[in-house]
């Protein structure tokens, strides 16, 4: 380990491997409701349950994968391990979860997206904590921590933006066999077989990449023997620290906030704004640029404000973007886009797309640098590191975005009684309007208290330094 700046091509290395946590999140955020729902027929409280199911088995299997990966004694240290294990499987479960067997549909196929959603998301935890873990053993630089973190977020929303976009105006473009190119399901089979592809080479790259790094990450604590209660209780002395319950609840709030906005993404530029598929595609291009943007923003806010007000900043701006768009929409100051398509309303929309995403990406940069100084303050308190543990926490509270945000997301269409496998322009603008009202309380009641709950961590720069400190030894 080491306090000085890290190689730009480790950087890079480490930060390719979150494609396949971008990919995945993506694909459950983006495309799993619209595609099981409004394609195979299952009734859209059902895909969020199935999604909450699988999110009670993660609240279990999350932080014993972060123990184990703390835990694990190998030639290959700690994580690596778990990083080439999960390649292989994570890929190929992903690939079946959008090629459903043809016999089965409707509501039939409810188990069916149970047992893969539970499949993926664990197959992703034994590769996504360990792989975070190692943000927090690579540097124990204040500042260098969020560079690596935003290289990570960097690549994560780059890879989920990219494979979104070419599946909306390439797989899924209309054509005379599919002129509605959003309901081909045959499309989603070749989403998949790209979509596992990416999620394979990314993890290896990663993996590979960080291999050499090995001999000098932190080692595994002499083995002993351990019954299930003591290995509990190490567990929640671990996750004892008021500034880690503080980011686990902002964490899940973020997390459900963007499960919604995703999961209701099409419906909102669909329905509620009168996009096209092509217009929506542009759209989605605003993400790219927000994480391009907050790979030097969130940098910024670190060394001019400190992590946590960085973040309260970002969280409270946030609140003027979109929100407000909708509110002059639902007054009447905003019309939805004409037939013709000549409006200022898709570069007006597409550059608060672009401030409000390089807003959220660099909040979830900070918050995810401030995890990392939470490894230096517990191992003070406790003499042990304990990266996987906190990591797994931070990674179950983010895996609340397909499970309680895409609950919510059809909460909030069956709520307003949004009808099923509607197509743009047959839903009635009463319909639209209940439909933004209700998504705008929701996202909005999320962020401010997502922002409350920031504000209750207390770890500055000052505080990291003297952990930092105070668990060197000599030799560092």
């Amino acid at each position: 380990m080491t306090t000085t700046k890290i190689p730009t091509a480790t950087k890079l290395a480490y930060g390719f491997g979150a494609i396949a946590y971008g990919v995945k999140n993506n694909g459950f955020d983006f495309f799993l409701l619209l595609f099981y729902s409004q394609i195979l027929g299952v009734e859209a409280e059902l895909v969020g349950l199935a999604l909450l199911i699988a999110l009670v088995f993660d609240a279990f299997s999350d932080p014993f994968v972060g123990y184990l990966s703390d835990n694990t004694r190998s030639r290959w240290g700690r994580r690596h391990p778990w990083m080439y294990f999960a390649a292989i499987p994570v890929a190929i479960a992903y690939f079946f979860l959008w090629s459903p067997p043809e016999g089965i549909s409707g509501n039939m196929l409810f188990a069916y997206l149970v047992v893969l959603s539970i499949l993926i998301r664990t197959l992703i935890t034994l590769y996504e904590v360990p792989s975070s873990a190692l943000a927090a053993e690579l540097t124990r630089d204040y500042d260098e921590r969020t560079s690596l973190m935003a290289w990570r977020t960097f690549f994560g929303w780059i890879g989920g933006t990219l494979i979104a976009v070419f599946t909306l105006a390439v797989i899924l473009a209309p054509n005379e066999g599919n002129p509605s190119g959003l309901f081909n399901r045959d499309g989603f089979t070749t989403y998949g077989l790209i979509a596992s592809a990416m999620i394979f080479v990314s993890i290896m790259v990663a993996s590979l990449g960080t291999h050499r790094l090995i001999p000098t990450l932190p080692a595994a604590p002499a083995k002993q023997a351990k019954k299930l209660a003591s290995i509990f209780g190490e567990i929640l002395e671990t996750l004892t620290s008021k500034s880690f319950f503080a980011l686990f609840l902002a964490t899940i709030l973020s997390s459900v906030a963007t499960g919604l906005a995703m999961s209701l993404n099409l419906y909102i530029n669909s329905f509620f704004w009168g996009f096209t598929q092509e217009q929506i595609s542009i759209l989605i291009l605003a993400s790219l640029v927000g994480a391009t943007l907050a790979v030097v923003i969130a940098p910024f806010f670190t060394k001019r404000f400190g992590k946590r007000n960085g973040a309260l900043i970002a969280a409270c701006a946030t609140l003027f973007m979109s929100p407000v768009l909708i509110t002059l929409r639902l007054l009447g100051v905003l019309e939805p886009m004409p037939v013709d398509g000549q409006s200022f309303l898709l570069p007006l929309i597409f550059v608060v797309a672009v401030i409000e995403m390089t807003l959220t990406i660099s909040f979830q940069v900070l918050m995810f640098s401030m995890i990392a100084d939470l490894v230096e303050e517990s191992e003070v308190k406790t003499k042990r590191r304990s990266e996987g543990v906190f990591f797994a926490a931070i990674t179950f509270s983010a895996k609340a975005t397909q499970g309680l945000g895409i609950f919510a997301a059809s909460l909030v269409l069956a709520f307003v009684n949004f009808p099923e496998g509607a197509e743009p322009g047959q839903v009635a603008d009463s319909t639209a309007q209940e439909f933004g009202k209700t998504y705008l309380i929701a996202i909005v009641t999320l962020w401010i208290l997502r922002l409350l709950c920031v504000r209750l961590y207390k770890i500055d720069r000052a505080a990291h330094e003297r952990n930092v400190a105070q668990t060197l030894t000599p030799a560092e």
